[in-house]
């Protein structure tokens, strides 16, 4: 899928409205503490975090859909401002009519990154009309179906790297660019 031109890339790019991201393994290394108790936290990088309010900045808004059921991405997504938040969602292309339907958008508006086996359906969707991307230590099987692999890894900006070249290819796209 990575066979796209730059030109049309770019043309792309200009209608992303959306990019939604995996949690574990984009937003996060893909370590957990766990404790007697259950799952106690997940690291975050702040870097990433800047990428959420960048992507805000040039009208570009951002969901996290995960498998997961964690206090933890609730918070992260709250403290973050993000205004679509899917949890345990186990079939992430099932939930992809959702995604539409809460936000009115299209799939050409869309963009997605992810780094593992039950994110392979949803990228294979989006990618079609939209723009995809995976965290430099994805899955091997993941990154032939993305537009973009990340220099940087999971948890270590991989957010951050995928939003600044979204930035990019819109400002290239535009006619002052």
């Amino acid at each position: 899928m990575r066979e796209l031109g730059v030109g049309e890339l770019r043309r792309r790019a200009g209608n992303i409205r959306l990019v939604i991201s995996d949690n574990d393994g984009v937003f996060t290394d893909n370590g957990v503490y766990y404790s007697e108790s259950g799952e106690v936290m997940k690291r975050y990088s702040i870097r990433d975090g800047m990428g959420v309010e960048r992507l805000r900045e040039h009208g570009i808004d951002t969901a996290i859909m995960t498998g997961e059921i964690s206090p933890s991405i609730r918070m992260r997504a709250g403290k973050l401002q993000m205004r679509h938040l899917y949890l345990g969602v186990k079939d992430k292309l099932s939930k992809l009519q959702n995604v539409l339907d809460d936000t009115g958008l299209g799939m050409h508006e869309l963009a997605y990154i992810g780094d593992d086996v039950n994110d392979l359906a949803i990228i294979r969707a989006i990618g079609h009309e939209g723009i995809t991307a995976c965290p430099g230590d994805a899955t091997s099987f993941v990154e032939p179906f993305v537009h973009y692999v990340c220099k940087a890894k999971g948890g270590y900006g991989a957010f951050r790297d995928f939003a600044e070249w979204l930035i990019v290819l819109r400002a290239s796209a535009s006619p002052q660019g």
